[in-house]
């Protein structure tokens, strides 16, 4: 038995595991139809042919069923991130910043409501569930990113501000943010780092949300733009290799 009294391979832990992933898995599916609103334990249980308490004592309310699904959708998100990166000639810094950027762009235009839950107006009701979570992304994508520029770095071609040129309460701001993801790094790097991701995000929330749709009905060549206007300023040219 484990800890908690389970019989590891039983019948009874089979099912519970059966449980969890049937709830998980209806909890996404709501949360894509209604919004993070629709969200309730009374749903989900509807969903999955149980009554709420019988999921209360997995997910300790409505706010431990927000952070799984949370915590699902950030693994999804890293682990297409890592994937796309991975496939890039491991030399090819060039194609490996360009893949992971536009691996976010493409997953949070394909979950549309998994990006508003990570990153959107539905942040605010995940982020009440307390814990770590709002370190989550950043520690978990930022960190990702965080070894792309650390190489740049060590390449010794990357030009990036010195910190006396970084406005005092901008570099306060930087530096807590460096400290959580790569305190190794100069607070110049960080900056370009955080400069290169309000970019993305920016695009990336234009074409989740459809602003300026009017205009650009696709945003995949505005994105596209922005890559290689980043990739510049990082001493980079498009890779050719891109796979």
């Amino acid at each position: 038995m484990d800890a908690a009294g389970r019989t590891p391979g039983s019948r009874r832990e089979r099912l519970r595991q059966q449980l969890l992933s049937d709830t998980r898995r209806a909890a996404r599916q709501i949360a894509a139809v209604e919004g993070i609103d629709g969200l309730t334990l009374a749903a989900v249980a509807r969903a999955v042919g149980v009554s709420p308490p019988a999921l209360y004592r997995y997910f300790d309310g409505r706010d431990g069923l927000v952070r799984a699904l949370y915590d699902d959708m950030t693994a999804e998100l890293i682990a297409t991130v890592t994937q796309a990166v991975r496939r890039q000639d491991r030399d090819d810094l060039s194609a490996q910043l360009y893949a992971g950027s536009r691996a976010v762009f493409d997953w949070s235009l394909a979950n549309r409501a998994a990006f508003d839950l990570l990153m959107g107006s539905a942040y605010a009701a995940a982020e009440s569930s307390g814990g770590d979570l709002p370190q989550v992304i950043p520690r978990e994508l930022g960190g990702l990113f965080g070894q792309l520029f650390t190489e740049l770095w060590r390449r010794g071609e990357l030009a990036y501000p010195a910190d006396d040129e970084l406005t005092q309460p901008l570099r306060g701001q930087v530096d807590i943010y460096r400290q959580a993801i790569r305190p190794e790094l100069p607070l110049g790097v960080m900056y370009l780092m955080i400069t290169c991701w309000r970019q993305i995000y920016g695009v990336t929330c234009m074409a989740v949300y459809s602003h300026l749709r009017f205009a650009f009905g696709d945003h995949h060549d505005l994105f596209h733009d922005m890559i290689v206007n980043l990739l510049g300023m990082l001493g980079l040219r498009p890779s050719p290799n891109l796979r």
